[in-house]
C-alpha cells in the first residue's frame, strides 16, 4: 500500500506542533538548560512521545533551536521594515526586535563570543540584510561611513549581550536596558555630519 502525501492541513498541524515544542523549549530551557524534556512537552501541551517523534534526541531539539532562532531573527527583520526609511531609522527599529529574542538567541548561540563570531561564508539571510541596511545608511548619510558594516554587526551583538547581562544583574528593568542599548548603538552608528556634529 502506497502512503499518500500529507494533506495541507496535516502539514500546517505539524508545523504548529513543531513550533509549539520549540517555543516551549525556549521557555523551559531558557530558565534551566538541564530541565527534562518531559517538562518541555508539558509546557508545549503535547505528550512526551509526540515530542520524541519530532525530536528523537535532546541533541535534535538543541540543533533545531538554532534553526528556530534564525527563523525568529528573519521575522524580526521583517517586522522592523529594514528596507524602509534611512539606514539609521531601520537599524534603530531592528534593535528592539532583536532585544526581545534574548532567550532563544542565548540558547542557540551561547555566550558573547559565539554571538559575534562568523565569517562572510557563514552569513545568513538576516546577516546579509543587516549588511545591506548599514550600507544603505552609509549611502544616505545617516550612518557614519567610518563605521564598517562588519564592525557595526559585531557592535550590535555585543551591545545586545551587554543589555541582556545588565538586566540579569537586577540593577535595571528590561525596558531601561533596551533604552540604554538603543541610545548607545545610536551614538555609535549615527553620522555626526548628518546630526549637526552630534555623535
Amino acid at each position: 500500500m502506497v502512503n499518500s502525501a500529507p494533506s495541507e492541513e496535516e502539514t500546517r498541524t505539524r508545523a504548529r506542533t513543531r513550533r509549539a515544542i520549540l517555543e516551549a523549549a525556549v521557555q523551559v530551557l531558557g530558565e534551566n538548560s538541564a530541565a527534562p524534556l518531559s517538562q518541555v512537552a508539558r509546557v508545549a501541551g503535547v505528550a512526551r512521545s509526540t515530542l520524541q517523534r519530532y525530536f528523537p534526541e535532546r541533541a535534535d531539539l538543541t540543533s533545531a533551536l538554532g534553526e528556530y532562532a534564525d527563523e525568529l531573527i528573519t521575522e524580526a527583520m521583517q517586522r522592523a521594515r529594514t528596507t524602509e526609511g534611512t539606514g539609521l531609522e531601520a537599524f534603530l527599529r531592528l534593535v528592539p526586535e532583536y532585544f526581545a529574542l534574548q532567550k532563544v538567541i542565548m540558547l542557540a548561540f551561547g555566550q558573547e563570543e559565539d554571538l559575534t563570531e562568523g565569517s562572510e561564508e557563514e552569513c545568513g539571510e538576516a546577516d546579509l540584510a543587516l549588511t545591506a541596511l548599514i550600507e544603505r545608511g552609509h549611502a544616505d548619510g545617516s550612518i557614519d561611513p567610518a563605521i564598517s558594516a562588519s564592525w557595526m554587526q559585531q557592535f550590535l551583538w555585543a551591545g545586545l549581550y551587554s543589555g541582556w547581562s545588565y538586566v540579569n544583574t537586577g540593577e535595571v528593568s528590561a525596558y531601561e536596558a533596551l533604552n540604554l542599548c538603543v541610545l548607545s548603538l545610536e551614538k555609535v552608528a549615527a553620522n555626526p555630519a548628518a546630526n549637526g556634529g552630534r555623535g
